[in-house]
């Protein structure tokens, strides 16, 4: 079977990396077997859904490696939403309520003090005709629900293995507001089924949503998708990850310079049976994705562990990875690449490569150094052209004629030439320095050590 999954956000603010856990988990499963990802902007919501919000979260998605197939708004297909609920009214699966909310909320606190569940009593179907036309004469409009049949919902699910609900313990949602808006639960209905979606994983607090909407697939005579429902992510402190509170989104991550690949693995691997790691990019996060390997409680984010698997990460980057960041910040010139390959190990965000340009080709200010010390490695200072050799040759011979060795040898010269205690290996970092400055430094050093 042909694969096709969605990633269904509301353009009503960024995404974060509960919402990139869903994304990609609908990335990976179709990749792994050549089917195709389709981003549907859920914005029937007019008075929330921006058309910035939906901008910002094609590029994130665009950051985080993920091209999706198609793209579709909710709001081009209105008139596909009205056709099937006119149908559904001709069935009499969809009828008109009149009850305000508040009359609402009434019932499901005298429903709760009875001991019952907050279920819908259906009044609205007793109404007549004649009813009817009292309440819109009030200036009453309806709201229209879905008449659930009796019975069980029962599926297979990708992630949570087999699932029932009881009917009965659920109200016919409301599936189209007193305005005319049609809502989530149903427009998705009409789109997975006009759009050919054969999977749909989200997270697992749409569980109850699935059991309404299998019944209307039925109702519209639509085949209904395989559903999963993974777990959702949670902040360190249990508390659920807001879009609209910006909870670590991924615009704010991107920001603070993590890589998307570290982002991926902590949003995809974290509540799983696989250990957040680094991965090179979307196919080797692929490769570790099953639905099934899941845990079935909330996944607790980590931020240090987010750190950790990025500094892993910025230490493999190749130059490539990084050059464009380096001429956008003015680091590197022509030495770019070496300069990236002596420093990226010291770095736990590519941006603190900056640092460190201003440690080569800045100024610092003086360390004091022994000043025999400083006297014999001014004096034995290589000429140039300096190479990856030039520190051991260096050493050895200021190491010989001072009797220094070890870390009474390295430490003292390290802070006359970085200002540093520690950092890069100074065997790629001086030739970066180069003689002059080397010779500058040294000299600063000493001098500071007199005075």
């Amino acid at each position: 079977m042909s694969v096709t999954v969605r990633f269904a956000p509301s353009p009503t603010g960024r995404l974060h990396l509960g919402n990139a856990r869903t994304a990609l988990l609908n990335w990976c499963f179709a990749r792994k077997r050549g089917g195709r990802f389709v981003l549907r902007f859920d914005d029937t919501d007019r008075a929330r859904s921006r058309a910035e919000y939906a901008e910002g979260i094609a590029a994130d998605l665009d950051w985080l490696g993920i091209r999706p197939d198609a793209v579709v708004r909710q709001s081009q297909r209105l008139d596909r939403y009205a056709e099937a609920a006119e149908r559904l009214k001709a069935s009499g699966r969809l009828y008109p309520c009149y009850e305000t909310e508040a009359e609402l909320e009434r019932s499901r606190r005298l429903a709760r003090a009875a001991h019952r569940p907050p279920v819908y009593d259906r009044a609205a179907l007793k109404l007549t005709a004649a009813d009817r036309v009292r309440l819109e004469a009030e200036g009453r409009l309806p709201h229209w629900r879905f008449l659930l049949e009796s019975g069980r919902a029962a599926w297979d699910d990708l992630v949570r293995g087999p699932q029932e609900i009881d009917l009965a313990n659920l109200s016919d949602p409301v599936v189209i507001r007193e305005d005319g808006t049609p809502l989530y639960s149903f427009t998705s209905v009409v789109d997975d089924a006009e759009l050919g979606i054969t999977h749909v994983i989200r997270g697992e607090d749409h569980v109850t949503n699935t059991a309404a909407q299998l019944g209307m697939f039925a109702a519209l005579g639509a085949p209904a998708p395989a559903f999963g429902h993974h777990n959702l992510l949670v902040a360190a402190s249990g508390a659920g990850l807001s879009k609209r509170e910006g909870s670590l989104s991924l615009g704010m991550l991107r920001e603070e310079g993590f890589e998307p690949q570290a982002v991926a693995a902590l949003a995809t691997l974290t509540g799983s049976a696989e250990a957040v790691r680094p991965v090179a990019d979307l196919d080797e996060l692929t490769a570790l994705v099953d639905l099934a390997r899941l845990s079935r409680a909330p996944a607790h984010i980590d931020e240090a562990e987010l750190a950790g698997v990025n500094a892993k990460i910025v230490h493999e980057l190749p130059f490539a990875a990084v050059s464009s960041r380096f001429a956008a910040w003015q680091v590197g010139g022509d030495r770019g690449e070496p300069f990236w390959l002596a420093v990226r190990g010291n770095c736990g965000r590519v941006a603190d490569a900056r640092a460190w340009w201003e440690v080569v080709a800045g100024e610092i200010a003086p360390s004091p150094a022994d000043s025999a010390l400083a006297a014999a490695a001014l004096t034995l200072l290589p000429a140039a052209p300096w190479d990856a050799a030039t520190w051991r040759a260096w050493t050895g011979s200021v190491g010989a004629a001072t009797g220094r060795r070890g870390r009474d040898l390295y430490h003292p010269l390290r802070l006359a030439l970085t200002g540093r205690d520690s950092g890069p290996e100074l065997a790629a970092l001086l030739p970066l320095i180069g003689p002059e400055r080397a010779r500058r430094r040294l000299s600063a050093a000493a001098q500071a050590a007199r005075s």
